[in-house]
């Protein structure tokens, strides 16, 4: 089937099957691979992306029923002349990752609270990273990027 997906701010009509998960589409047909791979059934977070500015595993949700939907991946945040959002130049700057693999879902999740809640508390930004799972331990700095980006995009 033939599917528009609105992606970034910008329409792809692309072709998958009724069950195709958005994250293939997102990687494979798109070539924006920010969301990554990681457990493929919706538990770690590696694969989140925003759905009308609501955190998404993109692994398990069918492209087809997205159709109509506004979808920010990881390079959606960026400014249009390619600057970071702030919440990439804090992860950057507090050397959040360290294997870096939950990054983009990280900051996916980040990017919803803050939305939502521009001046978190520790606790609220840890209840918001709960369903994206860190391997390497790296929370704290993880946390110490968000409130970071949080003081930033509050001037």
């Amino acid at each position: 089937m033939s599917i528009t997906l609105s992606v970034n701010g910008r329409p792809h009509t692309v072709d998958v099957s009724e069950d195709t998960p958005l994250l293939y589409v997102l990687r494979d047909e798109l070539g924006l691979n920010g969301a990554k791979y990681g457990c493929g059934v919706g538990q770690c977070g590696a694969c989140t992306v925003l759905r009308d500015g609501v955190p998404l595993r993109a692994c398990v949700v069918p492209a087809a029923a997205l159709s109509g939907r506004e979808l920010t991946t990881l390079e959606g945040l960026r400014a249009p002349d390619g600057t970071l959002h702030p919440l990439q130049r804090a992860f950057l700057a507090e050397q959040a990752g360290q294997c870096a693999y939950c990054i983009p879902g990280m900051v996916m999740a980040a990017a919803a609270l803050l939305r939502e809640k521009p001046r978190p508390t520790e606790a609220e930004i840890r209840t918001a990273l709960d369903a994206n799972l860190c391997r390497c331990g790296s929370h704290n700095r993880i946390v110490r990027a968000i409130q970071r980006a949080a003081e930033e995009l509050a001037r």
